[in-house]
């Protein structure tokens, strides 16, 4: 069993240790007897993501992701048909941004993103770092990771997290976060999510198998300690929720 991962701009998307995301997809899809193949691409590649099964970007500064979008005019054609063939996306980050209509800079400019979603963002003058708890749709488990963003988005009609009970939102305190639709998630947590959250791990994994028409196992891998790693954070974090 085979598949391909494609990691967009890890040069200069990659701000938190993204990096780790994709190296933890491989390590369990090998458990399973899987052999993942990763090309990286950067912004001066050719947008040839028609072999890619799974296809990644995570975040970077701010000036860094307007070299991405840049780009995003050229590769929007081929990213929109990866994802209506049912290639699994995932972009953290601000790179979930570029996944919109357009993303306005603190000076006003109007940079136009990939179009796979209508929704659109605007950069404030207020940063908002800080912890999250966040209450998924589509698995059970609360996730946990950490935000650096300075912008608000508009017009989700479904987010990957129903509410954050920890953290900023898509566009409020505590509202809801991120962007899905079909294989296509977004989440503006950014650096390793996938390691901070096995359960959302499991369920890119489920979609990756039901794309390549394979069978999932009962159980799927759990590699050491990574269970005992979420329960101590998502403990820690809970602690401070009022």
């Amino acid at each position: 069993m085979k598949l391909t991962i494609a990691h967009l701009y890890p040069d200069s998307m990659s701000l938190y240790g993204e990096y780790a995301n994709i190296a933890v997809l491989r390590r369990h899809l090998e458990a399973m007897g899987v052999e993942a193949a990763v090309r990286n691409f950067t912004c001066e590649d050719p947008p040839d993501f028609s072999d890619a099964d799974f296809i990644y970007m995570g975040a970077g500064t701010e000036r860094r992701q307007k070299s991405v979008l840049i780009a995003a005019p050229r590769c929007a054609p081929a990213l929109k048909a990866a994802a209506e063939k049912g290639a699994v996306i995932l972009f953290t980050g601000n790179a979930m941004e570029t996944l919109g209509a357009s993303v306005t800079d603190a000076s006003g400019k109007v940079w136009p993103g990939y179009g796979l979603a209508d929704f659109t963002t605007v950069e404030t003058d207020q940063r908002t770092p800080g912890d999250v708890v966040a209450s998924p749709v589509l698995w059970d488990a609360p996730a946990v990771g950490f935000m650096n963003k300075c912008s608000v988005t508009h017009g989700i009609a479904a987010p990957l997290f129903h509410s954050l009970p920890l953290g900023f939102g898509n566009d409020a305190e505590h509202g809801a976060e991120g962007y899905v639709s079909g294989n296509v998630f977004a989440t503006h947590l950014t650096g390793p999510a996938l390691v901070k959250n096995p359960d959302f791990l499991d369920l890119v994994i489920r979609r990756l198998f039901a794309l390549k028409g394979w069978e999932v196992p009962e159980r799927l891998p759990v590699l050491p300690h990574e269970r005992e790693a979420y329960a101590v954070t998502l403990r820690e974090l809970e602690a401070r929720i009022k």
